[in-house]
Parts: C-alpha cells; structure tokens; sequence
C-alpha cells in the first residue's frame, strides 16, 4: 500500500470514529436530559427524597405494629365455656351450670361460674392472672383455665 491509500484508510477510520463520537454525544445527552425536561441528577436527587420519606414511614409503621402487638397481648383471647351439673350424683339439676373463662396471651382475665338449682342461680366472677387466682377454684374451674392454657 502506498502512502495514499494509507491516507485515506486513516481519514475513513477518523471520519467513521468521529460519528460514533457525535452518536455517542448524543446519546449522553439524551440519557443526561432525562424524561420531562429534567436532568438526570434532578431525577436522583428525588428518588433520595423520595427514599428517605419511606424510611421515616416505615420506622412508623414499624412502631405502630409493636404498639399494637403489646396492646393485642392483653386483650381478650382465649375464650373457654363448659356446662356442667354440680349435683351429679343426686339426679337433679341437669348441665345448666356453666363456667366461662377470658383471658390474654398472658393468662389475665375472669372466670364467672354460674350455679343452677332449682331456688335460684348464683354466679361468682374470681379473676385470674397467669392461669391461676388466688380465690378457691371449683373443678370445673380448674378444668377450663387448663383448657386456657392450651
């Protein structure tokens, strides 16, 4: 190859890189400018914003749940009911008697009996705490803060 062959080769290879330069130009400038007008450090700078603000209501929501997780533990939760007779041998009464219990997570709550008989009925409500009070229980009411329990 002489010398001007070798000219040209040199004067296509630059011409060929200089409009893959100005396509690449304006390709940056096209990916700089963004959607809307907006350039692409504008764009970051909001999506930062934007992120920040959902971290601050996600350390809410994550102390709401617990507020509501610590006020769900000593709410009503386990509920428990058994009829029963207090008079089993004698034939008389029937399961009209009932002992009911609520409690929390924790075992907190009431046990309320009701007694049947043929004069009259009589409840009684001795509270409980951690599944056990400090009243005397029936069996029955032993019974159903065991089924609390489970």
């Amino acid at each position: 190859m002489d010398t001007t062959s070798l000219l040209y080769v040199f004067i296509a290879l630059a011409v060929i890189l200089v409009i893959w330069v100005i396509r690449l130009e304006v390709k940056m400038s096209r990916l700089l400018a963004g959607q809307d007008g907006k350039s692409l450090e504008t764009s970051i700078v909001t999506l930062i914003g934007k992120v920040g603000k959902l971290e601050g209501a996600s350390i809410d929501a994550h102390s709401k749940i617990a507020a509501l997780r610590a006020h769900l533990r000593k709410s009503v939760q386990r509920v428990e009911t058994m009829r029963f007779n207090p008079f089993k041998g004698t034939g008389s009464g029937g399961n009209q008697s009932f002992v009911t219990s609520f409690s929390d997570e924790d075992g907190n709550g009431v046990v309320i009996s009701g007694l049947y008989a043929r004069d009259g009925v009589s409840v009684y409500a001795k509270p409980i705490a951690k599944f056990a009070s400090e009243y005397n229980l029936s069996e029955e009411e032993k019974e159903i803060i065991e089924k609390l329990k489970q």
